[in-house]
């Protein structure tokens, strides 16, 4: 789960927060950067060879809510109460060599007109001629395989996690995308500083087959897939007041506030974010004995279907869930018809508290503190570090691939820096006037300088601002410090594992989804997922499992 993060510019960020969080919480899917081609992973002792070295940047502003340390290498992003006014500048120099080059990216708004003054002024501080080519976010898994299939790759590539299967990014590696290891790796990175102070677990997504590839964005070092939530103000204008440890306690609390005379269900469809609840294992599999599972067949699995089947049949979920409805403008919990719902990295933003005090005076959305179903010790896992890498064309020389590395190295500029706010808003008076909650855009700036026009090439480590609702950043980073101390590493985190062509389809395991969502929502028997999950494995689950074992598990490479 991820708070506003103060790259602002958010269009990606709530358009992919379903399709993100889900996948970043089944646990019926094998690793992240899973994918089709040959076979293979990194090992433990390749990864560190190549991992880059990580320095904090040094002269960056100082944010409000410092980050603190949590379980097993967690530690929360960065929280700023108000916009930074005392600009800093991170890179001195030269960046570009007059170069240029082509990026194509996904994007979930308008695209602004080429040539504009935006572009014009961003590459002016680049020094080099940077065309960004954005392409339609909801068809993007259909605009690049043909690209890759012609031989015609741009300069520069943005590739969302989940898409790797269907763009081969393990096949791509080496062949078609530049390996970066003698430029990055290790204190070579530290020609690049804004580089070097990403965390070290997204430059991690990015290794293949023991060499380094992908240019992390959006790098996180807590990146929570989710939580749950629940209306504040609701449920205080019920004398309510949630105290909930265990999973009968939030049975308890369902059955207090369901009405459905009135037209409200105590949940939405919560099933992947009960999976933190019972101890299911993310991240596809687990290990017993050495041996590795899927976790599909882990006991804690079982009794989060029979927990979600149960409050489906006791009708606390909305119907229209049941039916496997999404509603958006506003959302069953917006709308006031659910008080309790499972969220992603738009949770708790001040989007979404503008959104709801717009529709409803006093709208508060809260989320519970991490708890398990039985009262025991919680945990929660950590999700990747990079939902979104990009890379560059093997075919661009050393001394363009530096150039582009430098390029980078701009993009990466922390908030708080002046290049943020270049590539984030334009220049000042132009694009955008400084208000109190910070940049507000001109005219020429809402025309030109769209969201995410460079964010998915290379952007600092998140921070947390919400512009004008302080309150949701202290009470996000609250969670997120309390959170962090449960934090643990699933199996194959931020680990690249090329499955063979073969299991690329029992990997994403569509039907058996189906048959856990059909459990889920009460319309079937637990017998139908347990024969689901049968036809799974004798359909190539155990041979997949079979292969992670001796291709990975006893290869010592997890």
């Amino acid at each position: 789960m991820s708070s506003t993060n103060a790259f602002p510019r958010r269009g990606f960020l709530t358009a992919s927060a379903g399709v993100a969080g889900a996948i970043g919480l089944s646990p019926l899917l094998a690793a992240c950067g899973n994918n089709g081609g040959k076979g293979g992973a990194s090992t433990k002792a390749a990864i560190q060879a190549v991992l880059p070295t990580y320095k904090p940047l040094s002269g960056a502003v100082t944010p409000d809510i410092p980050s603190v340390a949590g379980a097993n290498g967690a530690m929360t992003n960065p929280g700023f109460l108000a916009y930074p006014t005392n600009l800093v500048k991170t890179v001195t120099g030269a960046v570009g060599s007059g170069g240029k080059y082509t990026g194509v990216a996904p994007s979930w708004n308008p695209v602004p007109p080429a040539g504009n003054s935006f572009y014009t002024a961003v590459n002016k501080a680049l020094g080099a001629n940077f065309v960004s080519q954005p392409a339609n976010g909801n068809t993007y898994n259909t605009v690049i395989p043909p690209l890759i299939a012609a031989n015609k790759l741009p300069d520069w590539l943005a590739v969302p996690g989940w898409l790797n299967s269907q763009f081969n990014t393990g096949g791509l590696v080496g062949t078609r995308l530049a390996d970066l290891t003698t430029y990055l790796g290790g204190d070579a990175i530290l020609e690049y500083p804004n580089l070097a102070a990403l965390p070290s677990g997204a430059w991690q997504c990015g290794i293949w087959n023991n060499r380094l590839y992908g240019i992390p964005t959006n790098a996180d070092s807590l990146g929570f897939a989710g939580a749950l939530y629940y209306r504040k103000d609701l449920l205080d204008a019920k004398g309510i007041t949630p105290n909930v440890k265990t999973a009968d306690d939030f049975m308890a609390l369902g059955q207090e506030i369901n009405n459905p005379k009135g037209g409200v269900w105590a949940f939405d469809d919560l099933l992947v974010y009960l999976y933190q609840v019972f101890k299911v294992p993310l991240g596809g599999w687990y290990l017993e004995n050495g041996k590795i599972k899927n976790a599909g067949e882990h006991p804690a699995m079982l009794e989060c279907l029979a927990w979600a089947n149960k409050i489906a049949k006791a009708g606390l979920v909305h119907p229209d869930a049941i039916a496997g409805v999404n509603t958006t403008n506003p959302s069953r919990f917006m709308a006031g018809k659910v008080f309790i719902e499972g969220g992603g990295a738009s949770g708790m933003s001040g989007s979404d508290a503008k959104s709801g005090t717009a529709g409803k005076a006093g709208y508060q959305r809260a989320v519970f503190p991490v708890f398990s179903f039985d009262g025991s010790t919680p945990t929660i896992a950590l999700g990747g570090s990079s939902g979104y890498l990009s890379y560059l064309n093997k075919n661009l020389s050393p001394a363009q691939i530096k150039e582009c590395l430098r390029i980078a190295n701009f993009f990466a500029a922390p908030f708080g820096s002046s290049e943020y706010n270049l590539l984030n808003y334009g220049v000042e008076g132009i694009h955008y006037t400084m208000g109190a909650d910070g940049p507000v855009r001109t005219t020429e700036g809402s025309n030109t300088a769209a969201d995410s026009i460079y964010g998915f090439f290379s952007t600092p480590q998140t921070a947390v601002y919400n512009a004008g609702y302080p309150d949701v950043t202290k009470a996000y980073e609250t969670w997120c410090a309390d959170a962090a101390k449960y934090a643990y590493k699933p199996m194959f985190w931020n680990l690249n594992i090329t499955v063979p062509d073969q299991y690329s389809k029992i990997a994403g395991a569509s039907e058996l989804w189906d048959a856990t969502q059909a459990v889920a929502h009460g319309k079937q028997p637990m017998s139908y997922y347990q024969d689901a999950y049968s036809t799974w494995k004798s359909g190539g689950g155990d041979a997949l499992g079979t292969w992670y074992q001796q291709n990975v598990i006893d290869k010592g490479l997890s």
